[in-house]
């Protein structure tokens, strides 16, 4: 096929992204993928591993019949030892198996989403400019999940969590051919916000939801969404005592039904990433993220 043709095609394709009823397509996925329904479950299971190349062998349960439902398959946990959480004090690790789209510094509030395109740091966080004050003229990265990956997120560095924050909207597929082609994607998408506090800083982790994601969860919180909402929720916690959530670096914190994108925001002078890093770069669970930086007043 010629460049012409293929940018046409392109174009259809993000032209169908805005006609579809995403939240409707969606949800029905989601009710599809919930459903135990046999033989049928384990051969959608069976097509799925043999279309995106799944590596079944780092998984704690290895063939598709061991899963009563789709769902169960996507979330699967990993056999014990198929990553390793870098234990290192003064490094952050990867939150998930996926690749960089995209990182660097937050420039007068804004992240780049793609060549030409930039968004809100405050929009992305919920509209509230107390939210987004600790990580203007931070960093970030966006980690983009494909669907062959492992979709349950971890902790990057140790953390005692503040807020989180629902955020309703738009189910755009979050894939590199959309972030190219559709303005503020990330902050425009339904999301959830979550902020933690870290002996180094503010550390925000922002789950973005997209076409057919049929959930996001958190360990916490059990499931945010499904069902959506037309209005931001915030939940405070206490920084001590029982009701404190903890985590320490490379504990689960939540997980996605079906792929999406995670968008982390960090204090400004808190980390540095890893040197050999950026768009495009795969990503490993529990791998070298980033270095924090010994003298954060600086």
């Amino acid at each position: 096929m010629s460049p012409k043709n293929n940018k046409l095609g392109d174009r259809i394709k993000i032209a169908l992204q805005y006609a579809m009823p995403k939240h409707a397509l969606s949800r029905l996925v989601g009710k599809l993928a919930a459903a135990k329904m046999g033989w049928l479950t384990t051969k959608l299971i069976d097509a799925f591993i043999k279309a995106y190349g799944i590596n079944m062998n780092e998984a704690k349960f290895k063939k598709a019949s061991d899963f009563a439902t789709f769902n169960d398959f996507f979330t699967r946990e990993l056999e014990d030892g198929a990553r390793t959480i870098d234990q290192d004090a003064s490094t952050l690790c990867y939150p998930v198996d996926g690749a960089i789209s995209q990182q660097g510094d937050i420039v007068e509030g804004k992240l780049i989403q793609a060549k030409g395109f930039d968004y809100s740091l405050t929009s992305l966080l919920g509209g509230d400019a107390r939210s987004s004050a600790p990580f203007q003229h931070g960093k970030f990265s966006c980690i983009y999940l494909a669907p062959k990956d492992y979709h349950r997120i971890h902790m990057p560095m140790a953390a005692t969590l503040r807020e989180m924050i629902y955020i309703p909207g738009e189910l755009f597929s979050v894939n590199p051919l959309t972030a190219n082609n559709v303005p503020d994607l990330f902050a425009r998408n339904e999301r959830v916000v979550t902020i933690f506090d870290t002996e180094h800083g503010a550390l925000a982790m922002v789950l973005v939801g997209a076409t057919i994601v049929a959930s996001i969860e958190t360990t916490w919180a059990g499931t945010i969404t499904p069902p959506t909402g037309r209005d931001i929720f915030r939940w405070q916690y206490p920084a001590k005592g029982m009701d404190a959530v903890t985590f320490s670096k490379g504990d689960e914190m939540g997980r996605f039904k079906l792929g999406s994108t995670v968008v982390s925001a960090f204090a400004p002078n808190m980390v540095d990433f890893a040197a050999d890093a950026g768009p495009e770069t795969v990503t490993r669970l529990g791998e070298l993220y980033a270095h924090l930086k010994t003298d954060n007043s600086k």
